[in-house]
């Protein structure tokens, strides 16, 4: 497939932020090769701030490749942002209703026209209190074995030392640095083989959790939980949401 023709949204868009995510932050990155220059890809990442779609948009952009997300619907409503997310190509997900499993299946038909779709597994902005990835959702992994595609993880750190709506802290005033790595495709060929239990979704899930954990703990210099952070359950939430029969819709991943 040939790269995928960009819009005047994007073109917007990247006129915007390429320099804005340049004056605000040092950016460094290494493996941005593995993400393929045509045909698809499922780039798997960490969420610890509200900028971290910004930079990772630039950064797979930068690959001259244009991003994807799934990003919760509200970011659809205001009418100036809706114009964005949708001439951009961003999908929309319903979370908690019968049209979650819409994005599913848009994700999916994206990958199938040879489209990088970026996806944050937990769902939201880690609550880890040291910022290491929390206990994510299986609509990674439900979308990673239907679509026979490269699955890419990927971590990037120093947002959060920018912004951090939940504490309240801004720090653009001075100059950050944010760093990116990408790893190797995660081999799956053994899960495809398998029937699509919860299981098997669980476990693909925590893989390539797993691997993103490795990587963004490569950029700290620190070593690892040897466990998943997992946020106190919401007291109206009868089980978690990665724990329903199969064939029950999947709630998928979204941005935060």
């Amino acid at each position: 497939m040939g790269q995928e023709k960009s819009g005047p949204w994007v073109f917007l868009a990247a006129a915007l932020l390429h320099p804005l995510t340049a004056l605000w932050a040092r950016r460094s990155g290494r493996g941005a090769e593995r993400i393929p220059a045509t045909g698809s890809a499922l780039l798997v990442l960490n969420h610890v701030s509200h900028l971290d779609p910004v930079y990772d948009a630039v950064f797979v952009h930068r690959r001259r490749r244009l991003p994807h997300f799934l990003a919760k619907q509200q970011l659809f409503r205001p009418f100036l942002l809706r114009q964005v997310m949708v001439g951009t190509g961003q999908i929309p997900v319903y979370r908690g209703s019968t049209e979650a499993r819409d994005s599913l299946r848009a994700a999916t038909t994206a990958l199938a026209e040879g489209k990088v779709i970026l996806i944050y597994p937990e769902g939201t902005i880690t609550r880890d209190p040291d910022g290491w990835p929390m206990r994510a959702r299986t609509g990674v992994a439900r979308l990673a074995l239907t679509s026979d595609v490269p699955v890419i993880p990927m971590a990037r750190w120093g947002t959060l030392d920018m912004v951090d709506l939940y504490r309240r802290r801004f720090r653009l005033s001075r100059r950050g640095r944010v760093s990116t790595i990408v790893g190797g495709p995660v081999d799956l060929s053994e899960y495809r083989r398998k029937p699509v239990t919860n299981e098997v979704l669980r476990e693909v899930t925590d893989l390539l959790m797993r691997r993103v954990t490795e990587l963004l703990a490569e950029i700290r210099g620190e070593s690892p939980p040897t466990t998943f952070y997992r946020p106190p359950t919401v007291p109206h939430q009868a089980s978690p949401p990665d724990e329903k029969p199969i064939g029950a819709p999947a709630e998928p991943d979204v941005t935060g």
